[in-house]
C-alpha cells in the first residue's frame, strides 16, 4: 500500500497517465532489486511528468544533480533537442555501473529509416527519417504520413542499408517473398 498518496487518486493516475516504457520498467525493476533506498527512483508518474515537460521545452542543454540510477535523465531525454545534452553529476560511485547500463540501452544500435514511398501516377519518392525518431520508444516507431496523391507501395530500407534482422515486414502491401524451399526446388528442376 502507498502511503504517501491516497487511494483514489493513485488509482485516476494509473488510468489517466502514460504507460512505462519498457526501459524504464526494467531500470525501475533492477533499481528496486538492487539498490539500497528505491524510493528515491522518480516512478512512472513523476518519470511521465518530466518527459511530458522535457517534449513540450525541447531542451538543448540540461544539468542534472542527482543522477541516482538515471531514471529521470532518461525521462529527460525523450523530449531533448536533437542536438541536446544532458550532463548528470552524482556523488555516489557505486551507481554508475547501472547508470552506464541504461544509458547506452537508450535505442541500442539507432539508425535513421529510409522508405521509399510509391504513388499511383507512377512518381516515387525517398525519406530519410533521422535516427532521433527512436529517442521515445527503442522497440516501435509511429508516423503519419499524408500525401495529395494516393500511395500505392511503400518499401522500409530498400537498399537493405539498415541493421535490420526481418526484412518480410518492410513493404507495403505486404510481399510474398519465395521460401527457401521453393528456390531449392527452382534450382533442383533448373
Amino acid at each position: 500500500m502507498n502511503n504517501f498518496i491516497k487511494t483514489g487518486i493513485l488509482e485516476y493516475s494509473e488510468i489517466n497517465s502514460q504507460e512505462e516504457p519498457s526501459l524504464l520498467k526494467e531500470l525501475n525493476r533492477e533499481t528496486h532489486l538492487k539498490v539500497l533506498n528505491p524510493r528515491m527512483l522518480s516512478g512512472a508518474f513523476q518519470g511521465r511528468l518530466i518527459s511530458l515537460i522535457s517534449k513540450l521545452i525541447n531542451p538543448k542543454k540540461v544539468l542534472e544533480i542527482g543522477t541516482y540510477t538515471g531514471y529521470s535523465a532518461l525521462c529527460i531525454y525523450e523530449g531533448l533537442d536533437e542536438k541536446g545534452v544532458i550532463h548528470t553529476i552524482d556523488k555516489n560511485e557505486e551507481l554508475v555501473d547501472i547508470q552506464k547500463k541504461y544509458f547506452t540501452k537508450t535505442g541500442g544500435l539507432v539508425m535513421p529509416i529510409i522508405v521509399d514511398y510509391e504513388y499511383e501516377d507512377g512518381t516515387k519518392e525517398r525519406i530519410k527519417y533521422p535516427a532521433q525518431v527512436w529517442r521515445k520508444n527503442d522497440n516501435k516507431v509511429s508516423k503519419m504520413v499524408t500525401s495529395n496523391k494516393k500511395i500505392i507501395n511503400i518499401v522500409l530500407d530498400p537498399d537493405l542499408e539498415t541493421a535490420d534482422i526481418d526484412t518480410s515486414n518492410n513493404s507495403w502491401p505486404k510481399k510474398q517473398d519465395e521460401s527457401e524451399f521453393d528456390k531449392f526446388k527452382s534450382k533442383v528442376k533448373g
